[in-house]
């Protein structure tokens, strides 16, 4: 452990920043179990020193995105909230809070502060930003500290996801909205079947390891794999995954079942947790 965290505070990408080689640091001198989390109690402001653009609120979809009254549709940056009803599937516990929530922050015709993402549009073509209140109050921090929404950290948007994370906490350790429901704990992967979808918070102790040209797998027991791809490396600098076999791990991230396997992609250390 000790080996892998001198490379990662010594590395000058914008990737790392020192926030996060403080809280390994805290690991490391107390003693943690947890590899890639601290459980840090305090909170702090996520705010921006300065803004990209001001817009206008035409419409609010979901609890992480809206439609601006140019036309175009922004996924907010840093959390992820209940899917609504769709097709088939029924909308997920405290979806339609989360909406409503933000249909109530960001109202038709108010103007909101946008800070674009590093990687500016999504495989759906929507703006990828940071939503602010014209007071400047984070949206995203505001539904993660009322526990309506997780915290998500894709890569290369890397922008405040240690604040980010820091406000889930909280409100998780408060069993705050729908951290106060089942479909938002944490699912042994040997409880989970083929039908297994959506975004999940998933354990189980790592069985095999394999490196493949594109990617690195965890398999967990009972079928369920993490994967890597090799080129999400450079944000697990250092971290030595052979090390990882036989331990206890928690990942987050969206489930899907493929090649009579569920497998779930993990992009940054963030979303992952030794128990």
């Amino acid at each position: 452990m000790t080996h892998w965290w001198d490379r990662i505070c010594e590395q000058k990408a914008s990737s790392i920043d020192a926030f996060f080689c403080v809280r390994l640091l805290v690991i490391l001198l107390t003693g943690s179990s947890s590899l890639f989390h601290s459980e840090n109690t305090f909170a702090r402001a996520c705010t921006s020193p300065h803004f990209d653009e001001t817009a206008t609120v035409e419409y609010v979809h979901d609890g992480d995105s809206l439609r601006l009254s140019d036309g175009r549709k922004v996924r907010i940056i840093g959390i992820n909230t209940p899917e609504l009803a769709r097709e088939d599937n029924p909308a997920e516990p405290y979806a339609l809070r989360a909406r409503d929530h933000l249909r109530g922050l960001l109202k038709p015709q108010s103007k909101i502060k946008l800070r674009w993402g590093r990687e500016r549009k999504d495989r759906y073509g929507r703006t990828l930003a940071h939503v602010f209140l014209s007071n400047g109050e984070n949206v995203s921090q505001r539904l993660l500290t009322e526990g309506l929404a997780m915290a998500l950290t894709v890569p290369p948007n890397l922008w405040q996801w240690d604040c980010y994370q820091l406000a889930e906490q909280n409100a998780r350790k408060s069993k705050l909205g729908l951290w106060s429901h089942q479909r938002f704990q944490i699912s042994a992967a040997k409880h989970l079947d083929s039908n297994t979808r959506g975004f999940r918070q998933v354990s189980g102790v790592v069985k095999r390891v394999g490196f493949s040209k594109s990617s690195i797998w965890l398999n967990l027991d009972a079928n369920f794999a993490i994967r890597i791809k090799r080129s999400d490396l450079e944000y697990f600098n250092g971290v030595d995954f052979r090390a990882l076999r036989g331990r206890k791990l928690v990942a987050r991230g969206w489930v899907k079942y493929h090649n009579n396997q569920l497998r779930m992609r993990v992009r940054h250390p963030a979303a992952l947790k030794i128990e």
